[in-house]
């Protein structure tokens, strides 16, 4: 509390996102320092430095760890990132990228061409990206016909989604080996593909976070409700459409390289609520930190709790985010 005796949130303090970064960077070591291969600190400092003689450290830490590391990252910045929108513009605390449909129309078009292209994997990135953003604009076409309030853009979701889980399902069906393929994609996870891969979805995740950090005052007064926020001068119909797009983008641009990692957008944006509050700006800064932080840490325990095998991240995630899900149910039934 203040002197005012209003609540002071961590990441509104002085210095409160540089020490969140601080950990972040605390984590990051500690990840490219651990893993399945053993390796001391004098090794891994060796390695790091490109020293004579730690070829072998060099290799795992530059071609395995880091690559993998950056893709964990973005991950979390770009997962974070399109919940908070998200959660804003529709005012439902449950909205994620796996509720309006984005991962399950990502899902579809990759299942499409591993079953009439199966020779084709090295465009499954694209073919997600892809799918991701179309599913996008389907469902907003269908609110724009319908009404372009809150509901009707999570009930149209919901029906897209249905429908392409469908689609997943038949074509799984018509041929087993698909299925297998599917199967890895649909947990989600980290790999250690070359970073030159992620320069695209970089690209769009950093413009998406930049974006919504601009238009983060806008966003706060769409949070008030349409009529307050059109009373103040906002557009509400441009406002939440432009935030559908950069959601959806962001989220396309993750499942392009880790699959349908699930829960991240959920989970994180009520994480960084108890630490920024409402203020928008804040609370995508701290959101994109707790995201970046939470996927590397699941990333981590998935390399080393069963080492030499190993977890998809994605997996760990359901671990956690699935018992938040039913807490967050049992809220909002207290709540009703």
């Amino acid at each position: 509390m203040d002197k005012s005796g209003k609540k002071t949130y961590f990441a509104r303090r002085p210095g409160g996102i540089a020490l969140m970064a601080a950990l972040l960077c605390c984590i990051l070591l500690l990840s490219l320092r651990y893993g399945s291969a053993d390796m001391s600190w004098p090794a891994f400092w060796d390695g790091l430095l490109r020293r004579p003689g730690a070829e072998t450290q060099t290799a795992i830490l530059y071609l395995l760890r880091l690559p993998r590391l950056a893709e964990g990252v973005l991950a979390g910045v770009g997962l974070s990132v399109s919940g908070v929108l998200l959660q804003s513009v529709t005012g439902n605390e449950l909205a994620s990228p796996n509720i309006i449909g984005v991962n399950a129309g990502a899902g579809f078009v990759v299942i499409l061409l591993l079953f009439f292209c199966p020779a084709a994997y090295f465009f499954l990135p694209f073919a997600a990206f892809g799918g991701a953003f179309l599913t996008t604009l389907l469902i907003l076409s269908i609110a724009g016909r319908i009404g372009s309030g809150k509901t009707t853009v999570i009930l149209a979701g919901i029906a897209c989604t249905a429908m392409f889980n469908a689609g997943i399902s038949f074509f799984s069906l018509l041929d087993a080996d698909v299925l297998v393929s599917y199967n890895y994609f649909s947990v989600g996870g980290l790999s250690s593909a070359p970073v030159t891969n992620l320069i695209i979805p970089a690209l769009l995740i950093a413009l998406g976070l930049a974006v919504s950090l601009m238009a983060a005052p806008k966003i706060r007064l769409l949070c008030l409700g349409d009529s307050m926020a059109a009373s103040l001068g906002v557009r509400v119909k441009r406002l939440r459409t432009l935030c559908l797009i950069l959601a959806s983008a962001s989220a396309a641009a993750v499942v392009s390289f880790a699959g349908l990692l699930g829960f991240v957008g959920l989970v994180v944006p009520h994480i960084a609520r108890k630490l920024a509050g409402g203020h928008t700006g804040y609370l995508l800064l701290a959101a994109s930190l707790v995201g970046s932080a939470l996927v590397l840490t699941a990333d981590w325990l998935g390399r080393t709790l069963f080492a030499p095998s190993e977890l998809p991240v994605g997996v760990v995630m359901a671990l956690v985010g699935a018992p938040f899900f039913f807490i967050l149910l049992l809220k909002r039934r207290r709540r009703g």
